[in-house]
């Protein structure tokens, strides 16, 4: 049992030490990092209003597209509502972008966005979000690279959904979300036109159930993974890591604990609820069907939390045991897990972490956005790179690191080429304002 602040406090000359320790072991993380063979980061999207939490996905002809929320106004959208889904192409791997335009004007707001490349062609684009007040889960499909686009509804309902998350693989488009402790998904076997939808947790208690990652293996079996969150004394209770797996195109599912976490750390400070740092779950599967999660968990109510890796190459029936992948030292905060995937073993994950320190202020702390690879399913790691860096005009981007993060995920894709493409979002808090970023290397 870990003694509480009010019932113990260490005398002034240990604080001093222990402080001195924990800025040594995050210094000493910090100077760890790789020399980037990253581009520097360069902002994306509207100049104006606040830009939130972006998607991204890389076809294999050139294109990278990035699906965002605009929050604020849109140039030339008198139907605009904010926050509306808006839609960024680049036509050559990212060294030029096109202008933002929204995806679908819609009177009520739109949120949570989702965009993938089906990996069959390697050309077919699929977008989700919510809208109708998130009551509206919807699909959209490109077939010529994002110019035009179809749309059909995944899921109507009366209740509030939340955090839509897509996996594709040929005319299989599948979309899990949750209405507060049941997680769905619906599945579409027709290339998204027409869906139809399960519980994954029927008998799910009370809480939230968020999606995360999903993934379709290139045997068809289809993998979501999701947290579960109590809705009761949340700042105490244990949050469990999902791997849901179907074998039938999603009509029946089998569940695997993969984790359990402490409860969600605190971030009133920056204007946001609980659970907004707290854990979280991405999934990939690479050419050979080897199937690899990644999340964030805690070992200590309201504690900081850290980056594991774990992967599966029977089917998702079993896991390897769970490996941190976070080189930074024990007092930093860790969330936001992304993960892809590409020919087998080709492994690449991402995270934000708040290892940094403002200059002068070694309690004020700073995020970043890191990066590692392998080319052995995992089994060894790249050095970190750090994609994040300093910006000038921004006072919630410093020299060492960024205020908060600013949305719930971020987007990870890998080029026709072989190289790495990352956008995050980078805010002064939980609120306002902010913007998102790209970075592209190897």
């Amino acid at each position: 049992m870990v003694p509480s602040a009010s019932r113990f406090q260490p005398a002034p000359r240990t604080q001093q030490r222990l402080a001195l320790l924990i800025v040594l072991a995050l210094a000493t993380s910090q100077a760890a990092l790789a020399v980037s063979g990253f581009t520097p980061q360069t902002r994306l999207g509207y100049r104006t209003g606040d830009q939130w939490e972006p998607a991204m996905a890389a076809d294999g002809h050139g294109h990278i597209y990035v699906l965002y929320p605009q929050y604020g106004a849109v140039p030339n959208c008198a139907a605009c509502t904010a926050p509306t889904m808006a839609l960024l192409i680049s036509n050559d791997n990212g060294l030029t972008w096109l202008a933002s335009r929204p995806l679908l004007p819609f009177p009520t707001g739109q949120f949570d966005p989702q965009i993938v490349v089906d990996p069959v062609d390697r050309q077919t684009v699929y977008a989700s979000w919510l809208e109708n007040n998130k009551r509206d889960v919807i699909v959209a499909r490109s077939l010529d690279f994002g110019r035009t686009w179809s749309f059909a509804q995944a899921e109507r309902g009366r209740e509030e959904a939340d955090k839509p998350v897509l996996a594709v693989r040929g005319a299989n488009v599948y979309v899990g979300f949750n209405r507060e402790e049941e997680f769905f998904v619906a599945a579409s076997h027709d290339f998204g036109q027409t869906f139809s939808g399960v519980s994954v947790n029927p008998n799910a208690e009370s809480g939230w159930s968020l999606g995360g990652g999903a993934t379709v293996d290139p045997l068809g079996n289809v993998y979501f993974g999701w947290t579960a969150y109590s809705r009761r004394e949340l700042p105490t209770r244990p949050v469990s890591v999902n791997v849901s797996r179907s074998t039938d195109g999603g009509r029946t599912w089998n569940t695997v604990l993969l984790d359990v976490s402490s409860a969600p750390p605190g971030c009133e400070e920056e204007s946001c609820g609980t659970g907004f740092l707290g854990a979280q779950i991405d999934l990939a599967s690479d050419a050979a069907g080897a199937i690899y999660a990644l999340w964030n968990a805690g070992g200590l109510n309201g504690g900081p939390e850290r980056i594991y890796f774990s992967s599966s190459t029977t089917g998702g029936l079993t896991w390897t045991a769970r490996a941190s992948v976070s080189t930074a030292g024990l007092g930093a905060e860790h969330c936001f897990p992304v993960i892809v995937a590409g020919s087998a073993g080709d492994v690449r994950i991402a995270w934000m972490d708040a290892r940094a320190a403002e200059a002068g202020h070694p309690n004020h702390r700073l995020w970043n956005t890191i990066y590692r690879s392998s080319t052995n399913g995992g089994a060894t790691w790249s050095a970190e790179t750090q994609l994040s860096g300093p910006a000038r005009g921004y006072d919630y981007i410093l020299h060492d690191g960024f205020r908060f993060p600013f949305g719930d995920y971020f987007g990870l894709a890998i080029d026709s080429e072989g190289t790495t493409h990352a956008v995050w979002g980078e805010g002064r808090d939980y609120k306002s304002p902010g913007s998102i970023w790209y970075a592209r290397g190897r």
